[in-house]
């Protein structure tokens, strides 16, 4: 019986240079790359044999839409075009109408494989494109494209392919926003075993983007405006080999929007139902003190009795700003002071914190800009007295700092959107971080679902 190397070797010459190197490759690293190359060209042999097989068969023509006459056979026309394995080839029939009516031609075959007539790719190279152009320029995109399929493709494309698919990321979003406008709710997120007892943790922040001053050129001074982020993850716990228990943030999703506030918060709300925010056993809030983002907390999550924290490093920057204000940054009181009244903030001391800020605002002989700068951190933190019960939050297993919302506008945005020499226009921006946003989100699949290559 022979070997499936000498069948292909005899079957068709296109698999003998590739097995050749299979065969001498001295690494497993240069049999696996050769292996790749024969499969791929395994594929296309077979993808080609089965479409030339389909050709054959009897086609039912429909009728000329222009003049009613069903239309006729003239003949086989070849086709091309990318796949995940390359470039396949075939011949079909085309029909045109037997009165001749001008720009009436259909190829039955084409219509049942669902290519369109001008299509050069398949739906899954597409998929593919869009899925490294979310994370990588689209040049670069279009580089590693051609390393795993073969497909030659020009950056315009790709960023065609994201604008499409991003264009349907966000009429689904808006779909889903005005469904919530009449009162439907989004079908509820499923938690992994165990999450829905953990409690649901919220942080937002924002991150500046470059932006193009004008459409349709890049032209012109930098305009940096703000994206507004936001992440829902399930608090829970981790055991290490030496059954270490530590946090961990599980079934982390993102929410993002260039726009206000107003634009941030039905967003966030759609999403936290989702995750199913009205059953957790605890919901929390963790953000900076920035009053927009607190309004948004006030406006959905306040109801629902989630636990509010303000960011305690963002809490000692601004002890750190009163101190430098008042005695000098580069005093040793200064240093002193500012070390005393974070460690008290942080221990359960919040109160001892605002009574003293409090005496020293009244103090007469305080410098203007001085007094300026403490009345505003008294004010800050008064304003957050309920949000600073730092040791009780670390006593209950909580967080207290907001670098999950830090992380979060790092890899949801900078890494992709601030590359070097990198200025957007909002529409192609908007669509990218749509579609950003499906994949990090785990949903990216569902604007291409026949091109799905997993299981799921």
């Amino acid at each position: 019986m022979k070997s499936l190397n000498e069948l292909l070797w005899n079957y068709d010459s296109r698999f003998q240079e590739p097995l050749s190197r299979l065969r001498d490759a001295p690494s497993m690293t240069l049999m696996v790359v050769a292996a790749w190359a024969l499969v791929r060209i395994l594929a296309i042999v077979l993808l080609e044999e089965v479409l030339a097989v389909r050709a054959q068969q009897k086609q039912e023509w429909p009728v000329c839409p222009v003049c009613g006459q069903k239309m006729q056979s003239k003949g086989f026309r070849k086709r091309e075009v990318g796949t995940l394995f390359g470039v396949i080839r075939w011949s079909r029939r085309v029909g045109r109408c037997p009165r001749g009516c001008k720009g009436v031609q259909v190829a039955p075959l084409d219509i049942d494989l669902g290519i369109l007539a001008y299509q050069q790719t398949t739906t899954e190279v597409q998929s593919l494109g869009c899925q490294l152009s979310v994370f990588m320029a689209y040049e670069t995109a279009c580089h590693m494209l051609k390393q795993l399929t073969g497909v030659t493709l020009v950056p315009s494309t790709l960023w065609s392919w994201v604008g499409q698919a991003g264009q349907r990321a966000m009429e689904q979003m808006n779909t889903e926003l005005q469904g919530m406008a009449a009162g439907e709710s989004p079908k509820a997120e499923p938690l992994a075993t165990g999450l829905d007892r953990a409690p649901l943790l919220i942080g937002a922040d924002g991150v500046m983007v470059p932006f193009r001053p004008e459409a349709g050129t890049p032209k012109g001074k930098t305009r940096w405006r703000e994206v507004k982020v936001a992440i829902l993850a399930r608090l829970g716990e981790r055991v290490n080999r030496k059954g270490e228990r530590s946090t961990r943030l599980y079934q982390r999703r993102l929410v993002a929007v260039l726009g206000s506030i107003d634009d941030l918060s039905p967003r966030l709300w759609l999403e936290a139902v989702r995750q199913q925010v009205r059953s957790a056993v605890r919901v929390v809030w963790l953000s900076d003190g920035g009053t927009g983002f607190w309004s948004v907390f006030q406006r959905n999550f306040q109801a629902v009795g989630a636990t509010p924290i303000l960011d305690f490093y963002h809490a000692a920057q601004n002890l750190h700003k009163g101190a430098a204000a008042w005695l000098d940054g580069r005093t040793r009181a200064c240093q002193q002071w500012f070390t005393k009244m974070r460690h008290d903030l942080r221990h359960g001391q919040e109160q001892q914190v605002l009574t003293e800020l409090a005496d020293l605002v009244k103090t007469k002989s305080l410098p203007k800009s001085a007094l300026k700068t403490l009345t505003n951190l008294y004010n800050y933190l008064k304003a957050h007295e309920d949000h600073i019960h730092y040791d009780q939050f670390k006593t209950s297993g909580l967080p207290i700092g907001s670098g999950l919302a830090e992380s979060a506008c790092k890899w949801l945005i900078q890494q992709r959107f601030k590359g070097v020499g990198m200025r957007w226009s909002e529409p192609g921006f908007n669509r990218l971080l749509h579609l950003r946003l499906a994949w990090v989100n785990q949903r990216f699949d569902n604007f291409f679902p026949d091109a799905a290559l997993s299981p799921n």
